[in-house]
């Protein structure tokens, strides 16, 4: 039966990743045997910037000094870790904030972009000017939104820019692939019209209405170096479990404060609209088996094949998480089939790398 051979490969499969595991489990208790940002730091080697890489981080409007200095710190700290740990070139990453200067008051202060909706462009023409197909990008926005029931913002100093405005600009970018995340509140509004086809949408809340001020930011931007945050132990933290944990953080967040919860974090990453609070219908299949950090110090030193088959392995990965999704709209022997086929070259593939990793 086909059913049959079907196991058969996996486990196949299975056997042929398992010293990768063993690994990896090893790191994992190596790692939670120190404290959380030294285990994170071992675990992830620094890469050196990645060309390929950009990023554009938005401090919104405060509207108070504390959410001022609370937005811009958090998008210091972001940029930050994607610069320290998870391979972005400095250069190409835009840091906007409400202020036109951030630092300790008693300390060395930068410059910084302001946060309004001309220089937001000019960030992400900059980006379309030199990024590529193959490019990747990351946008992230801290601060607050608001909904007036037809219509979704992110405030930004001066007028801000609606929904319609960032679907324009990210559909104009040359990029396939590109991770969105909203940390307003009234975010959830953001889904729909930005999603697309190999985009990855997260957003703070479900809809327009959950209005007040959110947490979502600093649990999203702890899960990104976090090694609790990497469920699979594989040494990497997908998109999708930055985005879990992130959820299950705030989650925990309202119930240490005793408070009912006032915003429900969503992922929609198959390009049909409708976002999720969890990996289901659809939704997740991309965002986990995406990463934000870069490659390791011995996976960017790895032989020009190596690097070749790794990144084929991601687009099988890929292709596998997405058939399971369309399972349901598929016959049961196409659906087999088709599964065979990439069980198989996949296999193949962890083969080859093996053999080409021997001394």
């Amino acid at each position: 039966m086909r059913l049959t051979k079907l196991m058969s490969i996996f486990f196949a499969l299975c056997l042929a990743l398992c010293s990768c595991r063993v690994n990896a489990e090893l790191q994992s208790q190596n790692a939670n045997s120190q404290p959380e940002q030294a285990a994170s730091q071992e675990r992830r080697p620094r890469a050196a910037g990645d060309p390929r890489k950009f990023a554009v981080i938005i401090a919104g409007v405060g509207g108070e000094e504390a959410y001022t200095r609370k937005f811009t710190a958090q998008a210091l700290q972001l940029r930050d870790a994607l610069t320290n740990e998870l391979g972005f070139d400095e250069k190409q990453v835009y840091l906007l904030a409400e202020t036109a200067a951030a630092g300790p008051e008693d300390g060395p202060r930068e410059t910084l972009l302001r946060s309004t909706a001309e220089e937001t462009r000019k960030a992400f023409d900059a980006i379309k000017a030199a990024s590529a197909p193959d490019s990747f990008i990351f946008v992230a926005l801290i601060g607050h939104g608001s909904f007036d029931g037809q219509q979704a913002k992110f405030n930004l100093v001066g007028p801000d820019l609606s929904t319609k405005d960032y679907a324009a600009i990210l559909s104009s970018l040359p990029a396939k692939k590109i991770v969105f995340v909203n940390c307003a509140s009234s975010s959830g509004e953001f889904i729909k019209p930005l999603s697309a086809k190999d985009r990855i949408i997260i957003t703070a809340t479900r809809s327009g209405n959950e209005q007040n001020a959110t947490v979502f930011a600093e649990h999203f931007i702890a899960a990104l170096t976090a090694a609790a945050a990497d469920a699979d132990k594989n040494g990497r933290t997908s998109v999708l479990e930055v985005f879990n944990y992130a959820t299950h953080q705030t989650a925990e967040w309202y119930k240490q404060k005793g408070r009912l919860a006032t915003e429900h974090a969503l992922i929609d990453d198959n390009g049909d609209g409708t976002g999720h609070e969890e990996a289901t219908m659809g939704d997740g299949a991309l965002a986990k088996t995406n990463y934000i950090d870069s490659k390791t110090v011995e996976q960017a030193s790895a032989d020009a094949e190596v690097i070749k088959l790794t990144e084929r392995r991601q687009e099988l990965e890929e292709e596998i998480e997405k058939l399971k999704a369309r399972k349901g709209q598929m016959k049961l022997e196409e659906y087999e089939a088709e599964l065979e086929r990439l069980l198989v070259e996949l296999a193949e593939t962890n083969q080859k790398i093996k053999a080409r990793k021997k001394p």
